[in-house]
């Protein structure tokens, strides 16, 4: 019948299982944002509850080594609003999140999101650039480790990567100041006395971050390097690269060819879903080397603690975490065709 229906139009009617796939897709991806969205108001919500938990008063650290009357303290309480009832404080805050309002810094006195948007930078160039090396080396030693699997190579690297992947980041940045000290700067992004120039701009911002970088890249490549060869290590005894040697190909070329392309999508998956906790878990080592990305803007939120500022940076550095493993799933679902299918 739909031949005939085909024939007589002169158009070709789509198939119904692509229909369903287009259909199923889009459910797939409306289900993943509606359950995204939910996470974020989740994460809105525990956050005004959590910092409010703080052990201390902002409106007493603000007026500190002041001469301060209790009407003026109730008067600054006002203005805060932190006099108010929490539900109806809250309800202040998420009416100001619709409008796109973070707030105002209690310590700073200036916008919230603006505050967030100058550190941004920082923070991504610092995670950015940890994630890509550490990517490229845990992919070629776990490879390497896997394909070798018994070799003293294997059990020293994953050795060496349980070992770091169990150190506490704050700790180990510790560590590398003890070690390099004096070769590398131990505080900020910049030094006041490097000459004007691009180029010189950029070596001082790199050297600056070393060390910040080789301890999230510790930590990072050492989960890319033992997915790596998990992953491998199941795809070795598989019966497609059985053919394939029976075929003649040199074990590189099936190596590279056939199992590790095969290998690659857990750990692909596994670069996003860590992208987001990466972002969210530079607090301590952005305070450790006073790296002026978020995580030193928590950090120093937290000694008021400034709500508003605590806030706004939990929602971004939650949202990442969220948006993440949002893009992963998606992700996870266009490169194995038996996820799409199923």
């Amino acid at each position: 019948m739909t031949e005939a229906v085909s024939t007589a139009t002169g158009a070709e009617l789509p198939d119904p299982d692509e229909r369903r796939g287009g259909t199923g897709t889009l459910r797939f991806l409306a289900g993943k944002i509606g359950a995204g969205l939910v996470s974020l108001l989740l994460v809105v919500v525990l956050g005004f509850l959590l910092f409010r938990m703080i052990p201390g008063d902002p409106v007493t650290t603000m007026t500190r080594d002041r001469p301060t009357s209790p009407q003026q303290l109730a008067e600054l309480r006002a203005r805060l609003g932190v006099d108010k009832p929490m539900l109806q404080q809250f309800f202040d805050y998420f009416g100001g999140l619709l409008r796109g309002d973070l707030g105002t810094s209690y310590i700073y006195n200036r916008p919230v999101a603006a505050m967030i948007g100058e550190r941004v930078w920082p923070t991504v160039l610092l995670v950015g650039t940890a994630t890509v090396l550490a990517v490229v080396l845990g992919l070629w030693l776990g490879v390497r480790a896997a394909w070798k699997r018994g070799s003293a190579f294997d059990k020293v690297q994953t050795g060496v990567a349980l070992t770091l992947w169990s150190v506490p980041q704050f700790w180990l940045g510790l560590m590398l100041l003890i070690a390099t000290q004096g070769l590398f700067p131990s505080r900020g992004m910049t030094s006041p006395d490097t000459p004007p120039g691009f180029f010189n701009e950029a070596l001082d911002v790199a050297h600056h971050l070393t060390l910040p970088c080789l301890t999230l890249l510790a930590v990072i490549y050492a989960q890319y390097m033992l997915v790596m060869r998990s992953s491998l290590l199941e795809e070795m005894n598989a019966d497609y690269l059985t053919t394939a040697r029976a075929k003649g190909l040199r074990d590189d070329l099936v190596r590279r060819r056939h199992a590790v392309p095969n290998a690659l999508l857990p750990t692909v998956t596994l670069v996003f879903l860590q992208f987001g906790l990466v972002v969210s878990g530079t607090v301590t080592v952005e305070a450790v080397f006073s790296w002026p990305g978020l995580g030193l803007l928590t950090f120093e939120a937290l000694r008021g603690p400034d709500l508003p500022l605590l806030q706004g940076v939990f929602l971004i550095l939650a949202g990442s975490v969220v948006v993440m493993n949002l893009f992963a799933e998606v992700l996870y679902r266009v490169l194995d065709p038996r996820v799409r299918a199923s």
